[in-house]
């Protein structure tokens, strides 16, 4: 069945409403739309975890830089509207931005610390605008879970204070980078991939397994396994934005992996003009 397409915040607010005096418990899972399988399989674990599904689908303009691609970011309503149905969507929150940021907007976000280098420092407000958007969504739908792709982890930890600093009770559930056969991490972002940049691109999941094995055969310092990362990435010809090893919870910059710390590896590089990250846990 077609999912409910809910335009504006009154009558979004009027449905949730109405899914919770019936006492079914929802899950949520926003998006930017052009889905993929990464974006369904939150879908389908919130259908597994909940006992209704929305979406949002809204090209958020607050988390664009200047320079970034917002008017040529990819867009395909028609083919989201069928993969939400697939999955079992019951409505997606669909708005124009003037519904999100009425004439007069003026409150914004800003989650300080986490939010921090990393994509936090390359895109300047992008993290403000992540954590506007993601805060009003909450508000607006209260579910009591919503679900985020582990593949933007920085923006996954920004998301979790978010929640836990203004109390909204929802539970924050992190799912596994879904990636394709050959490695790639899914992202709306590959479409701008040419066949041999898409073959280039390959060097993101490669350096971090390479990485990986480096760890799990005894090295831990943070030079050896981010010198890994870039190889893989000079060798395919991309231009790196950056390689860190942080502290998986506080994205605090780790001088080496220690035993019973949680560490995450992350990775940015430009594949042509087109910037992809990918990250993955390293030791345990």
């Amino acid at each position: 069945m077609a999912p409910l397409v809910l335009r504006t915040v009154a009558e979004t607010a009027a449905w949730a409403e109405s899914l919770r005096r019936s006492g079914r418990r929802l899950a949520l899972v926003p998006t930017m739309g052009f889905l993929h399988e990464g974006h369904v399989s939150l879908m389908r674990e919130g259908r597994r975890r909940a006992d209704a599904v929305a979406a949002s689908i809204f090209v958020n303009p607050t988390q664009f830089g200047p320079k970034e691609d917002l008017s040529r970011y990819p867009r395909d309503m028609e083919g989201d509207l069928e993969k939400c149905a697939s999955a079992g969507v019951e409505a997606v929150f669909a708005p124009v931005p003037a519904e999100v940021y009425p004439p007069g907007y003026q409150t914004y976000v800003d989650v300080e610390q986490v939010s921090q280098g990393l994509c936090g420092a390359r895109r300047p407000g992008h993290f403000r605008g992540v954590a506007t958007v993601v805060t009003k969504l909450l508000c607006l739908f209260k579910p009591q879970l919503a679900l985020f792709g582990e593949k933007d982890y920085q923006q996954l930890q920004v998301i979790r204070a978010l929640e836990r600093d203004l109390n909204l009770g929802v539970e924050i559930i992190g799912m596994p980078t879904i990636r394709e056969p050959d490695g790639l991490a899914m992202s709306s972002r590959n479409a701008y991939l040419s066949p041999e940049d898409r073959q280039r691109a390959l060097a993101l999941s490669r350096g971090l397994a390479a990485a990986q094995a480096l760890c799990r055969s005894g090295t831990r310092e943070t030079a050896a396994l981010v010198g890994a990362v870039r190889r893989e990435l000079e060798a395919a010809g991309l231009r790196e934005d950056y390689v860190e090893l942080v502290d998986a919870t506080s994205l605090t910059p780790l001088p080496a992996v220690t035993p019973g710390q949680p560490a995450r590896l992350l990775v940015a590089a430009f594949v042509g003009s087109t910037r992809l990250i990918d990250n993955q846990p390293i030791g345990g």
